[in-house]
């Protein structure tokens, strides 16, 4: 039985994330897995950036990315799975956080998007890429 499945997700997409959260959705009740979806935002705190933004600005982030990530999951699964569902904000690159969190979960399959739907149909995007290359898991890419 797996473990858990984690979905990565950005929250400023919108809608756009809502087939891969249903997929991975489907993938965790084959198996009777724990959902996971994690949200990764950018790490403003540790360069010249930083300074443009108040003290609190992080924790503002965080908590309006998890008013989001729990907009999104609703709407995509419904209230009550959404209630089974683990939220996960974290902060720094994306690739390096979604391996983090699927190591820290003891994921056995992540599941991400490709890229948005504006890139060529050829291509990772360089997130859903570096996924793939080092995820020590099984990785589940949806176009």
């Amino acid at each position: 039985m797996t473990q858990s499945v984690l979905c990565a997700v950005d929250v400023s997409n919108g809608d756009d994330d809502l087939p891969t959260i249903q997929k991975a959705a489907q993938l965790a009740a084959l198996d009777g897995a724990q959902l996971d979806v994690v949200s990764v935002l950018p790490d403003y705190g540790m360069n010249q950036v930083s300074t443009f933004f108040g003290a609190d600005h992080h924790d503002k982030m965080v908590e309006e990315a998890k008013g989001l990530l729990n907009d999104v999951v609703t709407k995509a699964l419904g209230d009550a799975q959404n209630t089974n569902v683990r939220h996960i904000v974290a902060t720094g690159r994306v690739y390096e956080e979604v391996l983090n969190v699927a190591k820290k979960t003891n994921a056995s399959l992540i599941v991400v998007g490709a890229h948005k739907e504006d890139i060529s149909d050829y291509l990772l995007g360089p997130n859903a890429a570096r996924i793939v290359r080092h995820a020590t898991c099984s990785v589940h890419v949806l176009r």
